[in-house]
């Protein structure tokens, strides 16, 4: 998401140069030739889930793309489209210390694998991958960062390591649309919403002239048979989102063809994560959130203050 962003705690990007922070840690300075397998030793934290330190790597580095399977999981394999939850920590070939991780941010990264949003080492070294599973990805510059490097801790033509733990995966219709059974929309003082299941952005209009619910609206357009949505969950959506007042237009997943992950323990508007609980993955709701369980008062971005929300919202996936 861009302009509701401030709805989660947001992960960095791996393609973007803003990557190259948290890397505080010093853990690896007195192994700094350890080597296993040709690859550089995870010398503390071994276990899937811990937060692992990294020695320097020794001699020259491999041309190719290195992929080494520390601990298998037993979930299913990652294949590309699919959407995954991962704790990493990168560490240039011969540095003594992280570049970023996300360990201690207490929040796993968001991917969408094959869809060109990571750096390709990602994209080539997870496919295949199980779900549960702890990998050490060793990555030549020509999918990674290349001759520009990125920020002050990747200079040019860097090698890069990175431990992964692939936390959730899921995998997303084709077309990325709600397919369920369709439900009658016959409130004349509600929005309308398309039915349409071709993956194409789907129609959203405000009744003119009809007063502004000041309770919750959460509603099946299209009911799937998918599991129900919990607070614990993250759901992969795509969304259409509306202010009542005007019948505008403030954000559309389909303008970038992208999906978004919310894991729903970080969700801070209310009327969202009240509006998903209970929902099936597979669905498409209609959504109306009164403006004290929305933004209140508060602008954000191009959403004015004391605005009700109206959004249409195909539920892909939970994991």
């Amino acid at each position: 998401m861009r302009r509701l962003a401030g709805l989660l705690v947001v992960p960095l990007l791996l393609l973007s140069t803003a990557a190259c922070g948290d890397g505080d840690d010093k853990g690896s300075d007195s192994a700094s030739t350890q080597m296993t397998n040709d690859v550089p030793a995870i010398t503390a934290g071994a276990k899937f889930g811990e937060k692992p330190t990294l020695s320097t790597g020794k001699g020259e580095p491999p041309k190719e793309l290195k992929v080494k399977v520390i601990s298998e999981g037993k979930g299913p394999a990652l294949k590309k489209g699919d959407v995954a939850q991962v704790n990493y920590l990168g560490q240039v070939w011969d540095g003594k210390e992280p570049f970023d991780q996300s360990f201690d941010r207490g929040t796993p990264f968001d991917l969408e694998l094959g869809a060109g949003r990571v750096i390709k080492g990602w994209d080539q070294g997870l496919e295949g991958q199980k779900v549960g599973s702890r990998v050490e990805l060793v990555i030549p510059p020509e999918l990674g960062y290349g001759a520009e490097g990125s920020g002050e801790k990747i200079k040019p033509n860097a090698t890069l390591v990175f431990v992964v733990d692939i936390v959730k995966g899921a995998s997303l219709p084709s077309p990325a649309s709600a397919k369920g059974k369709e439900i009658a929309q016959d409130n004349k003082d509600l929005p309308k919403v398309g039915t349409n299941t071709d993956g194409k952005e789907v129609s959203l209009s405000v009744p003119k002239g009809a007063a502004e619910p000041t309770k919750l609206v959460s509603n099946y357009v299209l009911e799937g048979d998918g599991k129900p949505v919990t607070d614990k969950d993250s759901v992969i959506v795509k969304f259409v989102g509306k202010t009542w007042k005007d019948d505008k237009l403030f954000e559309s997943t389909y303008a970038t063809n992208q999906t978004v992950t919310w894991p729903m323990d970080q969700l801070s508007v209310k009327g969202l994560k009240d509006g998903l609980v209970g929902k099936k993955a597979g669905s498409r709701i209609l959504l109306v959130i009164p403006q004290d369980q929305g933004f209140g008062d508060k602008q954000q971005g191009d959403i004015p203050p004391k605005s009700t929300l109206v959004f249409t919202l195909d539920i892909l996936a939970v994991m």
